[in-house]
């Protein structure tokens, strides 16, 4: 399975902090916003990952995560010169593709929750069709909605819908068949102007091959696309990572976990960080696996 990581577009909803910097660099406590996609691709299973990205960003990111070789996997860089919809992350990244199946993530996206590795390790496997994500939330009509029956098989997906028919969203991570690329070079723009998400997983629908995997209770989804959801994004994983003593969306251990790297090259990476606690919490890791 190859990866895309969506970090493109122009932050409008953060400006004007996002006239200077990336949003996906913003930082969310401890570690830049786009540490958190990037390592539930990596906990996938997913090691040929494309990040979908500005001109202008290209370079910031580049910085940040190089070709990602001292984590065990291969990063890409795609330019996006205009946000034209999700769904033209398959058209830019259709050559790196291939005849793969693909698990596409939005690069404010974060989650959260017991047993999210095995979640996604489940629903990765032999993939006919598409596997989307569910979360409950209380305002459904803000979101594209899906609706499922008895057995997880979407019957209906709805866009911000004024009288919704569940309170499943459907969340920024996807899972596709390889047909997503030939899905997305049939589709027409949208009446904004975009290639839309939701076009791709209604034709999925249509052909009875879209199913619908609910996060549920005990989860957590926050999209860090605003001032305040990216406030409650930080608040919520400090809290966490003060209680518990460990960090969420660490690369390194991650990388380390998934058997992508070795005890010495996490320690590495962790020395390369003297000053903070972040690489403090790295060398630690690693020293437990040495």
């Amino acid at each position: 399975m190859k990866g895309i990581l969506l970090a493109g577009g122009h932050g409008t909803r953060l400006h004007p902090i996002t006239l200077a910097v990336s949003k996906q660099l913003l930082p969310v406590n401890d570690k830049p916003l786009i540490y958190y996609p990037l390592s539930v691709l990596m906990l996938a299973g997913v090691r040929e990952i494309q990040v979908i990205c500005s001109p202008i960003d290209l370079p910031q990111l580049t910085r940040l995560l190089g070709d990602g070789s001292q984590l065990g996997i291969q990063l890409d860089y795609v330019e996006q010169a205009e946000p034209n919809g999700i769904a033209e992350a398959f058209l830019l990244g259709a050559d790196r593709i291939g005849d793969d199946p693909v698990a596409l993530i939005l690069g404010d996206n974060i989650f959260h929750g017991h047993n999210f590795y095995e979640i996604l390790q489940q629903n990765r496997q032999d993939i006919d069709g598409c596997v989307l994500f569910g979360f409950p939330v209380d305002d459904p009509s803000r979101y594209g909605v899906g609706q499922t029956d008895a057995d997880g098989r979407l019957i209906s997906i709805e866009e911000k819908p004024s009288e919704p028919r569940s309170n499943r969203a459907i969340v920024g991570l996807y899972f596709y068949d390889n047909d997503v690329i030939d899905i997305a070079k049939n589709l027409r723009p949208s009446p904004r102007g975009e290639l839309e998400i939701t076009d791709v997983n209604r034709v999925y629908l249509e052909r009875g091959k879209a199913r619908l995997f609910d996060l549920g209770r005990g989860f957590a989804w926050l999209d860090a696309g605003t001032p305040a959801s990216l406030l409650q994004a930080a608040q919520y994983v400090q809290v966490l990572e003060q209680r518990q003593g460990v960090r969420i969306a660490c690369l390194e251990e991650v990388a380390l976990r998934m058997g992508y790297i070795d005890a010495a090259a996490c320690h590495r990476l962790g020395a390369q960080l003297p000053s903070s606690a972040y690489g403090a919490y790295v060398r630690s890791v690693a020293r437990e696996f040495a």
